[in-house]
Parts: C-alpha cells; structure tokens; sequence
C-alpha cells in the first residue's frame, strides 16, 4: 500500500470531503498515514474563507516543494476552496504540485491519480460536480463518535462578503433516500452522533422541487431511525428557519436543542450591506422564538467585525446584540477581502487594520463574557452527555463530553466509557466549558 497524507483546513465540510478523499483512495491502493515524511502522495484541502487560510495552504505547499527536490517521486496535490478559487494560478505559483481539483470533482479522483502516477501534472476544476450515488464510494471517518453528511453544498444568497458561492457553487441538496442510507450505515458502524452538514442546511430541498422535501421532514424521517444516537444539524440562515423546523426539532427526541445561526453584525444596515436577507429585529425574533420553545437550548452565531464602512456606532450593535441576545458562543473573525466578491470591490470603504484588530479584540471580549454568562446558568442543571474522548493527569482520568445542547463538559466516571451516554449535574462554569458530577 502507498502512503497517503492529508491535511484540511476550514469548514466541517472540508473534513468530510477529506474522509471521503480517504475512502476513495484507499480503494486504489492509498493508506493513510498521520506522519507527512511517511507519505508518497500529499494532499492538501484548503479553505478560502479568509486570507489568512489561502495562506497556510501555500505556506504548507512551499514545505512541501522543499521536500520533493530530494524526493521527486513524491506526488503533491491540492482541493478545496482554494484550489477551486485559483485554478492554473496554483501551478504558476508552486509548479511542482502534480494535481489542482476542486470541490466538484472529488468522485473523479481515482481516475485523476492514475495520470499524476503516469508523471502528468493536471489542473481539474470543475465548474459544476460530479453527478453519483456518494453512497457507491468508502468514507473512512476520523472520530469514532460523530459522523457528518453532507446533505446539502453550495450556496444562493451571495453575501458581499464571502467566496463560497463562487468556490463551492449553487445550493445542491442531496436526496433524502441517500442520506437516510448513509445514516444507517453509520449508526450500524457504531456512530452515535450525526452532524448534518450545509452552508445553508435549512435551505436543504428546495432546489429539488419537491415541498415535501424539507430539512424539517429530514429529521423526521432520521428520527425513526432504530438506535440510541443524535441528531445535529449546521449552519443555519436566519431567515430560512421555518416554524416547521422548530417543530420538527421539539418533535424529535434524537434532535439536538442546538441552533448555530450567524447573524454577522448587529446592525441592519451593515446586514444590507452584506446583504443579508433579515434585520436586526427579525434576527432578534427569530432567537426569541427559539428560546421560548426549548429553556436549555444553546444559539451560537457567527460575527464580522471591521465590515468596509462600518462605523464605531454600528460595531457597538454587534457587541450590543451579542449581550442582548445571551448567545452562548460566537466565531468572531476580522473582515478579510476576497477575490470575486463585491465587498472586496469596496476599496474606498475598507477599515484600517489596527482598527479593525481593535475591534477584533474587544468583540472576543464581550465573547468571553456572554459565554461565561452563559455557562454559569447551567449550574445545578442536569445534562444528558456524550462521551467523546478522555484525558488522564496524574492518575486521574476526566471523561471529556457534549451535552445535547453542544456544551462541553468535564466529569470522571470510572464505570463510562468513550461513546456511552451519561446524566452529568453541573458544578462548576468556566469560559468555554462546563465540569460536573454523574447522576446514577
């Protein structure tokens, strides 16, 4: 067997486009490896959310360049976002990478390899997938607790502000009869958490044209599924929450009370300008809603600080709306300008970057904050929790978990095991997790 190695960046997508890479090569003669010097075929999964990610990608390339110059056999490739994005301009840059694919021709790899094995060096992008029964090809998955899948790829809203449209196309939903089957074939592999991956996962189904067809009835049917696993599902768009989705989530016992929805600003004129489909207040209605239904779900967000024009006034409503909407934990990011997109246009309006890192730093503040706020108010409540993995200090082992409602908590239980269940009442709050005691 040859030796494989890949390391991805970015999104949950992302790793679950590079357990499908392993799947498939490892049909065609491809062990993975976790020891890069081990490896005779290198692959890189890049994202291009931010700069800063474009750059680790060609950061890694160029350690990588270094090292074929003493080894010319070894096979160098690169996917993703970044690849997508870039196209034959990955090759001018590091032109001793062997293959450049994209995030629509995954399926197309075995093929793929069999040219770069033959010294060719290929560019092969995509501008619309691969059309197959992702079920026909093997998934070798990381964790031995949580599997995601993919259901829907792709997005429609166009947001001045980011790529993904432009490096992973059109919304995409796949049909329920295949996720329902790769659903039960992890649950009979032992899984017991399912992640249902989206850039837009409520949007799932309606390009299918079918209204039956709704990640709300998604659930329903995942839900009968035999066995004692749960459900999770991101990331939501505000204004694509339905009140048939709440339902279905109240409905369903194995569905997480767990909802990450980005709301990026908190201001509705900066939202205009990302154009994003809502307002501050219909964002604020929507969490409202959510909460009213379930008193211990968890609502996370996403956040931009530094937007082209934003003023001080406006960034005050971000740190405002964190606060007022107790969110429990936010990704916070500075502004990054991207290729293709009509805010990185907005040259006239772009934000310093000391004042933009200004901003940066006082918005994870307030994220600490909240957060903290957040898991204090979980003290004296039980959890029922999910064993993920376990650490040991000095003899002592913690059993390191997640709550249905995506809280992390520590507790020792020598009677548990990796991938049981547990009742933990909650001791003790910090920052970002939660300790506690096992209820019998």
């Amino acid at each position: 067997m040859k030796k494989l190695y890949i390391e991805t960046l970015g999104c949950q997508m992302n790793k679950s486009d590079s357990e499908r890479i392993a799947g498939i090569l490892s049909q065609f003669g491809y062990e993975e490896t976790q020891i890069e010097k081990d490896a005779d075929l290198l692959i890189i999964n890049t994202c291009s959310i931010r700069q800063l990610s474009t750059d680790k990608a060609y950061s890694k390339l160029g350690v990588w360049g270094k090292r074929k110059k003493t080894n010319p056999a070894l096979k160098i490739a690169i996917c993703g976002c970044v690849a997508q994005q870039d196209k034959e301009k990955v090759r001018q840059r590091a032109p001793y990478v062997d293959l450049v694919f994209g995030t629509h021709n995954i399926y197309e790899l075995p093929e793929l390899i069999k040219q770069i094995e033959n010294d060719e060096k290929i560019c092969a992008i995509r501008n619309k997938p691969v059309v197959c029964n992702q079920n026909d090809f093997k998934i070798i998955r990381k964790d031995s607790v949580n599997a995601w899948i993919p259901i829907i790829e792709g997005c429609n809203n166009f947001c001045t502000y980011c790529v993904v449209p432009f490096t992973r196309g059109r919304e995409r939903s796949r049909h329920p009869e295949e996720i329902i089957q790769e659903a039960k074939n992890i649950i009979n592999e032992g899984f017991k958490e399912i992640t249902l991956l989206g850039q837009n996962v409520d949007s799932y189904g309606k390009d299918l044209k079918n209204e039956k067809i709704t990640l709300a009835n998604l659930l329903r049917e995942l839900n009968k599924l035999q066995g004692e696993f749960r459900i999770r599902f991101v990331t939501s768009y505000p204004s694509d929450i339905t009140d048939d989705l709440i339902n279905a989530v109240e409905e369903c016992d194995k569905v997480c009370k767990y909802f990450h929805i980005p709301m990026q600003s908190g201001n509705s004129h900066i939202l205009e300008e990302m154009n994003r489909h809502y307002t501050k207040q219909q964002y604020y209605e929507i969490v409202k809603k959510i909460r009213q239904r379930f008193p211990l779900v968890t609502i996370t967000s996403d956040f931009i600080a530094g937007f082209p024009g934003e003023t001080e006034e406006e960034f005050q409503d971000t740190l405002n709306a964190m606060e007022e909407l107790e969110l429990d934990y936010s990704n916070t990011a500075a502004y990054s300008p991207r290729v293709f997109t009509k805010a990185g246009k907005m040259t006239d309006k772009f934000i310093p970057e000391n004042i933009k890192s200004e901003r940066l730093e006082r918005l994870n503040e307030k994220n600490r904050e909240v957060c903290l706020k957040s898991n204090e108010k979980f003290i004296g409540k039980t959890l029922k929790v999910l064993i993920e993995n376990q650490t040991e200090k000095e003899g002592v082992i913690t059993l390191n978990s997640r709550a249905d409602n995506n809280k992390i908590v520590h507790f020792s239980d020598s009677s548990k095991k990796i991938g049981d269940f547990a009742k933990v009442k909650i001791t003790k709050a910090q920052t970002w997790c939660l300790y506690g005691e096992p209820v019998e």
